[in-house]
């Protein structure tokens, strides 16, 4: 490891969960289209210059806002936290780190109360609170479902140059290992942390950062996806899938990729497994392994490993972007395409299927 984040002697926060994420559009009207009309995420409340979104099952105020601004941009990873006294450590906490902090007793958006903003050590802005007002959990309302209801905010996906770095400092602040990949040399290219007991509230993938990767929602089952993927084709709007649907290694989830308006990357995501017990085994995938991206399906294209949305700061300017000094995974080997090996000991072969990135 390099350039390690110091390890605080303040307590860190008790999270519970990813909770919501406010990104900037450019266009309100039509990212209304998409997330509402389009994948269907109800609408708690909205002015002309923000809509607050939320998913079936969810209880509080809201798991999306779309905020309208210049600069199509990332400007909070928000999470749940145990105790209103988590917000307190969480300050202290950041604090020390020498992060900057700034606190709101009202919240820095509707539907939330007293909150603390950071620019975390890694260049994100990630937020932590605990009073919430609670809205119409709409979990037993199947008159309003359709057939690829997006029930919860499953996770985030971050790129950061230096992925050990960041899990180091991630497993500071409470969070735990599943997932992770690496190749024979130590050099590691993802990993995949939780709060919840699921395989991920956030993930680290190695790439030139900050940036946003995306914000994931889950399904109950991956017919639910199939049918956003029917919907979209009805629209004539198949042009916003980017990669899937089909079956990750890594998670072992059924997803989709889709870019929203502004390129804000969506994963629709189902069917992980359950990781809560404190001696769930750590599942680490060779990087050569072409089955840890994709179970099976289409090549990986190389927008998915080269685009992703600017992080703002605090003051709601785009944080620098740092280059990430170590191999990539886009450089080394391309999952699903016949570059890397299905059975230890293949050797590569060409292309599969597909064409050459």
């Amino acid at each position: 490891m390099t350039n390690d984040i110091p390890t605080p002697t303040a307590t860190p926060p008790d999270i519970l969960r990813c909770a919501s994420m406010e990104i900037v559009v450019t266009d309100l009207a039509r990212s209304r289209e998409f997330y509402v009309d389009v994948l269907g995420l109800v609408v708690t409340e909205e002015d002309e210059n923000v809509i607050y979104l939320r998913t079936f099952e969810e209880f509080i105020h809201h798991n999306l806002v779309l905020r309208q601004g210049p600069v199509a941009a990332a400007a909070a990873f928000a999470f749940r936290v145990r105790a209103p006294e988590d917000v307190d450590l969480a300050e202290a906490y950041y604090r020390e780190l020498g992060c900057r902090t700034e606190r709101r007793g009202d919240g820095f958006v509707k539907g939330v109360g007293d909150s603390v903003r950071v620019t975390d050590p890694l260049g994100f802005p990630y937020e932590f609170f605990h009073k919430v007002e609670h809205v119409e959990r709409l979990a037993w309302r199947y008159d309003l479902y359709g057939p690829g209801a997006l029930v919860r905010l499953d996770h985030f996906n971050q790129v950061t140059p230096d992925v050990p770095r960041g899990r180091k400092y991630l497993e500071d602040l409470g969070f735990r290992v599943t997932e992770d990949i690496r190749d024979a040399d130590g050099v590691t290219y993802a990993a995949w942390l939780r709060r919840k007991g699921t395989v991920h509230d956030t993930a680290l993938t190695g790439g030139d950062g900050p940036r946003m990767h995306h914000i994931a929602f889950a399904t109950h089952e991956k017919h639910n996806i199939i049918a956003i993927c029917d919907k979209l084709g009805a629209r004539r709007r198949s042009d916003c899938i980017e990669r899937g649907p089909g079956r990750h290694g890594v998670s072992n989830a059924f997803y989709l990729y889709l870019r929203d308006p502004d390129g804000h990357r969506v994963e629709i995501y189902t069917q992980d497994y359950y990781t809560g017990d404190p001696d769930n085994p750590v599942v680490t995938w060779d990087v050569h392994d072409n089955q840890r991206r994709d179970w099976w399906g289409n090549p990986v294209v190389a927008s998915w490993y080269t685009e992703a949305s600017l992080v703002l700061d605090l003051d709601g300017d785009p944080q620098p972007v740092v280059a990430r000094e170590a191999p990539s995974e886009l450089a080394v080997t391309v999952g699903a395409d016949g570059f890397s090996y299905t059975r230890a000991g293949d050797t590569a072969q060409g292309f599969t299927h597909g064409s050459p990135l």
